[in-house]
């Protein structure tokens, strides 16, 4: 598989290899040694979360307190969704941007997040399927959101679903509510570069 940094530090696009035959296709759709080395750091899997959307669903931007943070490997084996980091980490040199990698069951990408960055995804088709790789279990007190139509972050999200037709977001009460990132900064609960660096530090690998 080929795995690339993305302009986020601390995020990148896994690519993987596919063998297909008149039966079907086989990839390797996630490899720890390959993430590994790439990253420097190991993904301990604690728990695998998935969902499953209606095209226009608007899911995040999500993000939890750092330590010990929720690093997360994400695929998409069913439909497509145009999946979104947000660097949050306050101190940050790219703080407020953000980049995104289409996820689908065609080339069948990942996406992979370290701790301390914000994370989305727009569906682009009905029952699109997501499924994701851990590396803590879900704590409610440690979870936080920012709005993902925040004008200050400008996510430029698609407005065309994967059959051409025009998509309606759809977000849940609690993403509706979810504060700006310029209010989630006042209020304290975004990371610091800094923590987040500390805590990466101490679970790197040689």
């Amino acid at each position: 598989m080929e795995i690339r940094p993305l302009s986020i530090d601390g995020a990148w696009e896994v690519t993987p290899r596919q063998f297909g035959d008149p039966r079907g296709v086989f990839l390797e759709a996630f490899k720890a040694d390959a993430l590994q080395q790439a990253t420097g750091r190991r993904l301990d899997l604690a728990q695998v979360n998935l969902s499953v959307s209606a095209a226009g669903t608007l899911r995040g931007v999500h993000f939890a307190d750092v330590p010990p943070g929720q690093a997360k490997y994400v695929v998409c084996p069913r439909g497509a969704v145009l999946d979104v980091v947000v660097d949050i980490r306050v101190g940050s040199p790219t703080f407020g941007q953000w980049d995104s990698v289409l996820l689908d069951d065609t080339d069948r990408r990942a996406i992979f997040l370290s701790e301390g960055l914000g994370h989305a995804f727009c569906a682009l088709e009905d029952d699109s399927t997501v499924t994701y790789l851990c590396s803590t279990g879900y704590n409610p007190s440690g979870e936080h959101g920012i709005h993902p139509l925040d004008p200050e972050v400008g996510i430029t999200w698609p407005t065309t679903a994967r059959d051409g037709s025009a998509l309606e977001f759809r977000l849940s009460e609690k993403d509706t509510a979810a504060p700006t990132l310029s209010q989630a900064r006042e209020s304290g609960s975004l990371p610091t570069a800094e923590s987040v660096t500390e805590f990466l530090r101490s679970i790197a690998v040689d």
